[in-house]
């Protein structure tokens, strides 16, 4: 799913109008998976001076990239920090991290040959899925519909 979609559907599920301060940390929790793809993105495009066929076909299969990546979007990882705050009643890292599994589990249904390990480091299983939400054989094309279509009925709520 395209990023800024998992904060505005994060907001939907979890958002409460009568809390702002809790809002503002479910967009970011919503966001930050996709920020190591990000700074990754630039360090090659800027720093690396990489082509774009090479960002996407090869140095971002690279193995510390993948891990990365994989942290942060591990549900195991970002489920035990969870109970971590549980613990000790810090209600903001709790939503932080609810609002980053979350994201983990929308991003499961729509992605292809670019799918995380979501259960990393327990696991290096990739869930490959049939539909993308951008590779148009994969239904990306579709997919990015129903996308567009969750975002604006969560601008509803």
């Amino acid at each position: 799913m395209n990023t800024p979609s998992h904060a505005i559907i994060n907001l939907a599920i979890l958002g409460k109008p009568q809390l702002p301060p809790a809002n503002l940390i479910i967009a970011i929790g919503g966001i930050l998976p996709d920020i190591p793809i990000f700074l990754f993105y630039f360090w090659a495009k800027y720093m690396a001076r990489m082509p774009e066929a090479k960002i996407w076909s090869k140095a971002y299969y690279e193995p510390f990239v993948q891990n990365i990546v994989a942290l942060f979007h591990s549900i195991p990882s970002r489920r035990s920090k969870k109970l971590i705050a549980d613990y000790f009643g810090w209600e903001s890292v709790q939503i932080l991290f609810l609002s980053m599994i979350l994201h983990s589990l929308g991003d499961l249904p729509v992605h292809n040959d670019d799918a995380h390990r979501h259960f990393f480091p327990f696991s290096n299983y990739r869930f490959i899925s049939p539909f993308s939400y951008w590779d148009r054989k994969h239904y990306g094309s579709i997919v990015s519909v129903v996308e567009m279509l969750l975002v604006l009925l969560s601008t509803f709520r």
